[in-house]
């Protein structure tokens, strides 16, 4: 067990003093308060993105802290019945912890949390609809209590030899929105029927994962073709009808402004566009700017960060050392209300839970790291503990830091949970924290070669999904927040079908009303049959 004491008090006019092994420093003075083809072509791997860099809890050392389809001339659409759901895989690898064969065994049907809504759509005879003799392959290899491939959608894109990017999925009451290329796409969740496409001018670039209580989101895209071109152009879209908002340019801050791989983040009627260490943010609803930190002198916001009705940003200081810090912000002002300053040389690598603050701190050099909790003042209130390596990283876009939240990690109430990270064939756990002692309270194996995700909490039960193997199919677990045995609510079909949903990598993950959504993130588009977006259900 890698114990992280909590941190020594110390006089807020003097630095951190190296505080024996295991112990991280105490906080300064608050000053603000894809295989080769088959026989089966959706099956095929995507050699793209790879794996995010993981690394395991270290105590620290002494001395220091402790869519649609794209428009293209080739198009076909492959579907096979009905469903979707709601959650995100994006930028999070989850691989292996150890070589357990402990076996969750799901023990009972469960009610799902809530009945699937949504009417099947009306079949016209255009070739796209759920055909029975699709829908029989892929649930042809179905064992006694597995559930259905309610329908698998598929597609050809003749692409930029890169590949072309599909991050974006929502599942917006009866219908589940793909991200794809230059366009986004609506489908019914019930048998995967094309409701609306919105063609974008050019390159989808960036893209929210959070909606408004009205179905709204935000894309960005490029502001034209080719290399030499920038990803400023902001879109406001009502998901549920496939209808343009409002579009607006996002204005340069400054003479250093960079728009090259942008990060979206929403929270009540305001957006937050970061970039190159510069952020702004705008008035969902009209586009009105709301504020904005260009580069300067003192401890500017390199991005903002939303979740759970509260918005924090990420800052780094003019100083020698770049120190960084985190702050709680005004979402309409974009004022501090309170300010957490880093150990030296320490940076945010991830964040995990924006209410509570919980986030991931390192120092690059010399790989020491902690998982630290704020509280509402922005104090250091304890320091998570637990054996295993937990996955870095997540949300990084490289150079500068605009990160999102980890994906994978859930929190309820006072717990979070995290999946320990896995090596290729290997297995993982999901562990349980307490963060009010940042002691691991229990941990859940995923058994032999399988891996687990959390999903999201729902009625003081946790909703995770265990991976595909590569002749059994996945399932969605419910795990009781006080641990224990997870029960199957579904069961996901063995035989043709499990190798297609197996190797989806990095998908984006969602389970909603019942069902259950896994989608490419990235396509090679050479103009081959690739697959997009799969759902099960009962």
């Amino acid at each position: 067990m890698t114990e992280l004491p909590q941190p020594p008090s110390r006089s807020p006019n003097r630095p951190p003093t190296p505080s024996g092994y295991g112990h991280l420093p105490g906080p300064p003075q608050q000053g603000h308060g894809f295989p080769p083809p088959g026989g089966n072509p959706y099956a095929q791997q995507p050699g793209y993105p790879p794996q995010p860099p993981t690394a395991t809890q270290q105590p620290v050392g002494p001395g220091g802290p402790g869519p649609g389809t794209a428009p293209t001339k080739r198009r076909t659409l492959l579907i096979a019945a009905s469903v979707a759901a709601a959650l995100v895989l994006g930028g999070v690898g989850y691989v292996a912890f150890s070589d357990g064969d402990n076996d969750p065994r799901p023990v009972a049907q469960e009610p799902t949390d809530a009945k699937p809504s949504g009417s099947p759509s009306v079949d016209k005879g255009d070739g796209n609809g759920a055909g029975g003799g699709q829908r029989a392959d892929l649930n042809s290899g179905r064992k006694q209590g597995e559930d259905k491939v309610l329908w698998l959608k598929t597609t050809k894109v003749d692409g930029p030899g890169m590949g072309v990017d599909a991050a974006g999925q929502w599942v917006v009451g009866d219908t589940v929105v793909k991200s794809l290329w230059k366009n986004l796409t609506g489908y019914a969740v019930t048998d995967g029927k094309e409701k609306w496409t919105l063609p974008f001018p050019a390159q989808i670039c960036s893209v929210a994962s959070q909606t408004t209580a009205e179905g709204r989101t935000v894309v960005m895209y490029r502001d034209g073709e080719g290399e030499n071109t920038s990803c400023n152009q902001l879109r406001v879209v009502d998901l549920r009808t496939g209808k343009e908002v409002w579009s607006k340019e996002v204005p340069s801050e400054g003479l250093f402004d960079n728009f090259t791989t942008p990060t979206l983040s929403m929270i009540g009627d305001t957006v937050t566009v970061n970039r190159g260490g510069t952020a702004s943010a705008f008035r969902i609803s009209n586009g009105d700017k709301l504020f904005a930190n260009p580069l300067g002198d003192g401890c500017n916001p390199d991005s903002y960060e939303a979740g759970n009705g509260k918005m924090i940003a990420l800052a780094t200081c003019s100083d020698e050392d770049s120190t960084a810090e985190v702050h709680g912000i005004d979402p309409v002002t974009g004022a501090k209300g309170w300010a957490y300053r880093l150990p030296a040389k320490f940076k945010v690598t991830s964040i995990y839970s924006v209410n509570p603050t919980v986030i991931d701190i390192g120092d690059e050099k010399t790989k020491q790291r902690s998982i630290v909790v704020l509280g509402h003042d922005g104090k250091q209130t304890a320091t998570l503990a637990g054996e295993g390596g937990f996955t870095v990283g997540c949300g990084d876009t490289g150079l500068f830091r605009s990160l999102v939240t980890c994906p994978s990690a859930v929190v309820d109430g006072n717990t979070l949970y995290l999946p320990t990270a896995a090596g290729s064939g290997k297995t993982n756990e999901i562990v349980a924290f307490d963060l009010a002692t940042g002691k691991d309270k229990w941990r859940v194996p995923a058994g032999d070669k399988r891996t687990l995700t959390p999903l999201k909490a729902v009625d003081g039960r946790l909703i995770a999904y265990r991976k595909a193997g590569e002749e059994q199919g996945g399932e969605v677990l419910s795990i009781p927040a006080a641990g224990g045995t997870p029960t199957a609510v579904l069961r996901h079909p063995s035989g043709p079908a499990a190798p297609i949903e197996r190797t989806f990598t990095l998908p984006k993950l969602d389970y909603v009303d019942g069902r259950f959504f896994i989608s490419s993130t990235h396509l090679r588009a050479q103009g081959q049959d690739e697959k997009l977006l799969m759902v099960f259900g009962k």
